[in-house]
């Protein structure tokens, strides 16, 4: 007897499923129609594509993707990236969280999946074979949730079938809710990276909405570690709130009740920045927010930045009690400058032979 499908909390606001006519077909196309059968379907032409809301509800869009999979993390030269690849599996987030910069990008509340996984597949190959001796660090977080969708596209495990034959990639699985039915298809333990995003308990109750608690996320990530995982955490956005030093404290201290320095590959520190038309989406969309009203600056590369006094204080608590726990070379800031670098931590990614190669070796427990 086929085990009844569950759909997660987060996924109950779709209402819709689109499809280009090219992708009737598509196996992915089977797999999600056969988890969501109570959804209508509607068969589009990508020119013809009804934009806009349901009435508020979300609506999945099964499209053939005509771009590159395999891109560049898109970062700037005024400050250290860190240096991953993007496999882009598709765009938009059904959760809401009021500093996510996706809404700058997304919308119209679909969520767009590429359907065309062939394409995808070919692309990746030819790539990650054309040397073998070249190594890759990729992640499928960057404009949508590695796992939000997990449950009704099997995306992460069809790709981490994949990849167990390319031992020079390893894939970071970036997210904020809990899915682990990938796990059972993994060759190599050391070639994948569950990651979650944290933050302190004040902005995960009042800026996260549809998101597992930070406690299930934890939870989660103990169990990937206790199975021979490594993982990754992430705070960014660091947000200034009344009482942020209590808050990051008690993030801090209850993520090592649950994985220990050495289960940890990397951890990243980024402050929140946004581009200036982020903040009347925020207002708009999050009424109740108030920490987009702070005291920020224009930085080179146009973005807003919490001017830097305070940016580094926050960086230097932080730091000083992760580093309490025992972690030092797993940490590092995303998209900071040298000088930044140098202060907090008494070194820059010059002194570590760049940044995108120390985190390669990280990535790939060289370190």
């Amino acid at each position: 007897m086929a085990e009844e499908f569950h759909l997660p909390d987060h996924l109950k606001e779709i209402a819709k499923i689109y499809i280009d006519r090219s992708m009737v077909d598509a196996p992915l196309t089977a797999r999600v129609t056969g988890r969501l059968p109570q959804l209508p379907v509607e068969i589009v032409d990508p020119d013809n594509f009804p934009h806009g809301e349901l009435d508020g509800k979300q609506s999945l869009y099964l499209k053939e993707y005509k771009g590159k999979f395999l891109r560049f993390c898109p970062g700037t030269r005024y400050y250290h990236c860190c240096g991953y690849r993007i496999i882009h599996i598709g765009e938009g987030c059904p959760m809401a969280c009021s500093y996510c910069i996706l809404q700058a990008y997304f919308q119209d509340n679909v969520l767009k999946i590429w359907a065309n996984q062939n394409d995808l597949f070919s692309e990746l190959g030819k790539a990650f074979s054309a040397d073998p001796g070249t190594r890759y660090r990729v992640g499928t977080g960057e404009f949508t949730d590695s796992l939000a969708l997990e449950a009704v596209t099997g995306y992460s495990r069809d790709l981490i079938e994949f990849l167990g034959d390319y031992p020079n990639v390893c894939l970071e699985l970036k997210s904020k809710v809990i899915d682990l039915s990938w796990m059972d298809v993994v060759k190599r333990t050391d070639r994948v990276l569950p990651a979650w995003s944290l933050n302190a308990p004040f902005v995960n109750e009042h800026e996260e909405f549809g998101v597992s608690t930070l406690r299930e996320r934890l939870e989660a990530a103990r169990t990937c570690a206790q199975a021979g995982f490594r993982v990754c955490l992430h705070f960014d956005p660091i947000i200034r709130f009344k009482g942020w030093r209590e808050g990051y404290a008690e993030i801090i201290d209850m993520i090592f009740d649950y994985v220990k320095p050495e289960q940890i590959a990397y951890f990243s520190l980024g402050s929140f920045r946004h581009m200036p038309h982020l903040k009347p989406i925020i207002e708009k969309n999050f009424p109740d927010t108030t920490y987009i009203f702070d005291e920020f600056i224009t930085g080179n590369d146009n973005k807003m930045r919490l001017l830097r006094p305070l940016r580094l204080r926050q960086f230097k608590f932080i730091v000083d009690r992760l580093r309490s726990h025992g972690m030092d070379k797993q940490l590092y800031f995303c998209m900071e400058s040298t000088e930044n670098w140098q202060d907090i931590f008494g070194y820059t990614p010059k002194d570590l032979g760049g940044l995108g190669k120390h985190l390669m070796k990280q990535a790939f427990g060289e370190s």
